[in-house]
């Protein structure tokens, strides 16, 4: 019997020391970097990173494109890091808070020499970990300690990908919308965040089953805000679930369409100067939509589903599901929530995203 972490307890391990602050030791086996957040490393930490001279913060095209600063390793891009620039600078590079006040913040040399390789696995990283898309990456030099290693020649690592799910508990759950309701904790492999599956009715499996995919959104869904529609949503799809007699809502911890909510109430801000969703996002170096509904059909799998009636206004929704095995055989709208305070954020959906309102 071995103790040692396996490949996906490695990842879980890398995604936790980046978001304390922690370098990750990152390999491809001719080179290895370590890898930092730079919002949430210390001044000492910075400094001795930096102290070796090479380092460079990789972040993706679209915070590249912001910066006017061109990209040369298609979807990422480095940028050097000379002696002068310090860790509030950094970070200004980074985080986009202060873009309008101080829009000038190169000139940048973007290095060109070298695989981008290792710099596009700790950007995807940081993602994964919820922290801004921004990685400072330094040579590796001297003693380390005790960092954890993230080989990108291990088979076993797959960042980016999802991780197989396994059913924790269920239990009977009587709810406001319906009294015969089941709650179905779902805890993947990896060490993420667990889902939830609520179970409305006894749905026959035999047929299609009413089904919704709801990301999770705290604002929205416990908050009751009005930016967006994700609560009545919410309450409306386990509404018609009740009065159809059954369905199953998949309660997915993907916040702020999968950046985390710290990364949403950044583009929360960045909409209070006039961005709409998409653009936010892209400053803050985010694709608009970083979701993966691969997770929802794994749950489905888990659950015995595999035909639904498939409650969204988001079509991409529908061909990630059929793309990942479940078939559609309906798509039933679920417009509600429309207010004068989201109805800028809905028109955004509908001509940016491709929702149909």
């Amino acid at each position: 019997m071995s103790f040692s972490p396996s490949p996906a307890e490695r990842l879980s391990r890398a995604r936790f020391d980046l978001r304390i602050g922690l370098p990750v030791m990152v390999t491809d086996g001719a080179v290895c970097w370590l890898a930092a957040s730079p919002e949430v490393l210390t001044e000492a930490r910075f400094a001795a990173l930096v102290a070796g001279g090479d380092a460079v913060l990789a972040i993706t095209h679209w915070r590249a494109e912001t910066l006017k600063t061109p990209v040369y390793d298609g979807d990422v891009t480095r940028i050097a890091v000379p002696p002068s620039m310090d860790l509030a600078r950094v970070r200004a590079v980074a985080d986009p808070a202060d873009d309008l006040r101080a829009p000038l913040k190169g000139p940048f040399r973007p290095v060109r020499e070298g695989d981008a390789g290792i710099a596009r696995a700790a950007v995807a990283l940081a993602k994964s970990a919820r922290l801004l898309p921004a990685v400072l990456l330094c040579p590796l030099a001297g003693d380390t300690g005790e960092l954890s290693v993230l080989d990108l020649r291990d088979p076993g690592v797959h960042l980016g990908e999802d991780s197989p799910v396994h059913r924790v508990v269920s239990a009977r759950l009587p709810m406001a919308a319906a009294t015969a309701g089941r709650l179905h904790i779902f805890r993947p492999e990896d060490g993420g965040d667990e889902h939830y599956a609520i179970e409305i009715g006894q749905p026959d499996r035999s047929a299609p089953v009413l089904t919704r995919l709801h990301s999770a959104c705290f604002t929205g869904d416990v908050l009751g805000s009005l930016k967006c529609d994700c609560g009545p949503q919410l309450n409306g799809a386990l509404a018609q679930m009740a009065s159809a007699g059954g369905g199953i809502l998949l309660y997915l911890n993907q916040e702020g369409r999968g950046i985390g909510l710290a990364n949403k109430m950044r583009a929360y801000s960045l909409q209070d100067q006039g961005f709409d969703t998409v653009e936010a996002n892209h400053r803050l170096g985010f694709e608009d939509d970083e979701r993966d509904f691969r997770t929802g059909a794994r749950i489905l799998g888990r659950m015995g589903v595999g035909r639904v009636r498939l409650m969204t206004n988001n079509p991409r929704k529908v061909e990630r599901l059929v793309s990942c095995g479940i078939e559609v055989v309906e798509r039933v709208p679920l417009a509600v929530g429309e207010n004068p305070l989201n109805a800028a954020y809905l028109a955004t959906k509908a001509a940016k995203s491709g929702h149909l309102l």
